[in-house]
């Protein structure tokens, strides 16, 4: 993993754990099922179902062990004290102040983020500059398209 920290809300730790809790108990069971069934078919050099498996159980074990890395090196965002600022949990209404349009994003760490959700990392450009900001201050971000200013309407958890 990278030197970013990993940030996760409670909602994101759940999911952590139950797709480890899912690899650990279904997924390993299943490959070694087939690894077993693949061994049945002759000279192992020569089966390209064993190798398919093999190359499985490579994949669920890096994934377990990204996962457990991620657990073990995780700051959880329990309900931060809501003193009205924007921060990783955060809810947050804003208005384009070039288009008026309104829009709603909920802050979370990079691994969660989801923008087709209204997920949006607290890395992205947008995410970095809403922390800290509270309702009715407008904040400036550079985006790929140029520089866009949005007003803060309402945070929330």
């Amino acid at each position: 993993m990278g030197s970013q920290d990993i940030v996760l809300t409670p909602e994101g730790l759940k999911k952590v754990t139950a797709e480890l809790d899912e690899l650990k108990s279904v997924a390993r069971k299943r490959v070694a099922d087939r690894i077993r069934e693949a061994k049945q078919f002759g000279e192992i050099g020569e089966n390209s179902e064993y190798e398919d498996a093999k190359a499985e159980q490579a994949l669920i074990e890096g994934r377990i062990e990204t996962l457990q890395y991620i657990l073990q090196n995780a700051t959880i965002v329990e309900g931060h004290e809501h003193d009205g600022r924007v921060a990783v949990g955060s809810r947050v209404r804003l208005r384009d102040a070039a288009s008026g349009e309104e829009v709603e994003y909920q802050i979370v760490g990079a691994l969660e983020a989801d923008p087709a959700q209204m997920r949006i990392s607290n890395q992205s450009p947008l995410g970095e500059a809403l922390i800290g900001h509270a309702a009715g201050e407008t904040v400036q971000v550079q985006t790929p398209s140029g520089p866009s200013a949005y007003v803060i309407l309402a945070v929330g958890e």
